[in-house]
């Protein structure tokens, strides 16, 4: 009888404990703060979403979207950061030619179509030109530090997602004393023949560094992870580089559009794995 009842009360406590638990993750989900603001660089006025827990001061952290821009599921990867911990902002990266969002939802996007795809190429050359990234970088991670959300006396992290990898880089180049922490997933034109591609940074980077690599990127570059990794090397900046076997370009991001044969880009499993190494970065890095 003694037994069935600590049985029982043990049961009743667990019960209690787990919807306990239970109201904590969505209050932690609702203490999130999400705001519209407008950001002055050099260039103009940017449109960006600002993220942070309802209390408290916290690392800042700058968030590069991929090709299709700040939309909702930009928002809800800052959300996701912001519920960790974090004061994130997430800017418009095409400001300059457009508002966001300039697509709602990625999912319905076909690169096959000549006509959707030749409406990435001006959006994506306002940020590419030369100066353009660095620029913003200043002018955000600035912003970043004059919010009494973000604490001063840590560093900042910046993550991006395809083209936002090599943004990623150029950030902790153009503002090194305050970058602690880059990581690019599935990151696009990290490694060029150009003078100026983003893994001759490193010598002017003092963050510690992550590169996911998607399989088809590595496919087609393969001696891409090579050249970051002596580049990173010698410039003795920590950086970590790794392919995801399983994962195609643009696994992290939810609403990725299907690949050719019909199943889809994003996943999960390799996108928690992303997430893990991600959370990791900023837990050793932005102090």
């Amino acid at each position: 009888m003694e037994t069935d009842d600590i049985t029982r009360r043990d049961f009743v406590a667990m019960t209690v404990a787990a919807g306990i638990a239970a109201t904590g993750a969505k209050l932690t989900a609702q203490q999130v703060v999400e705001t519209n603001v407008n950001i002055k660089t050099a260039d103009g006025i940017c449109d960006a979403a600002f993220l942070h827990p309802a209390g408290g001061v916290h690392a800042g952290v700058v968030i590069w979207p991929d090709a299709f821009g700040l939309r909702p599921s930009m928002r809800e990867i800052a959300r996701r950061l912001a519920g960790e911990g974090y004061s994130v902002l997430v800017p418009n990266p095409f400001y300059r030619v457009a508002k966001a969002p300039v697509f709602d939802d990625a999912s319905n996007f076909s690169f096959a179509d000549p006509g959707q795809r030749a409406k990435l190429t001006p959006l994506m050359g306002s940020i590419s030109a030369a100066g353009a990234a660095e620029r913003d970088a200043v002018a955000f991670v600035a912003w970043l530090d004059a919010q009494p959300q973000v604490d001063r006396s840590k560093k900042i992290g910046t993550q991006g997602y395809c083209m936002g990898g090599a943004l990623v880089v150029r950030t902790a180049a153009a503002v090194p004393n305050r970058i602690g922490a880059g990581a690019s997933f599935h990151g696009g034109g990290l490694v060029t023949s150009n003078p100026d591609s983003p893994h001759l940074l490193a010598p002017k980077i003092k963050a510690r560094m992550y590169f996911g690599i998607a399989s088809n990127d590595d496919m087609q570059q393969p001696d891409a992870k090579t050249k970051l990794k002596e580049s990173f090397d010698a410039a003795k900046v920590p950086a970590e580089i790794e392919v995801y076997s399983q994962a195609q370009h643009g696994w992290c991001v939810p609403d990725m559009p299907k690949q050719a044969n019909g199943q889809p880009i994003y996943s999960k499993p390799d996108a928690d794995r992303a997430w893990g190494k991600l959370l990791a970065l900023y837990k050793a890095a932005l102090a």
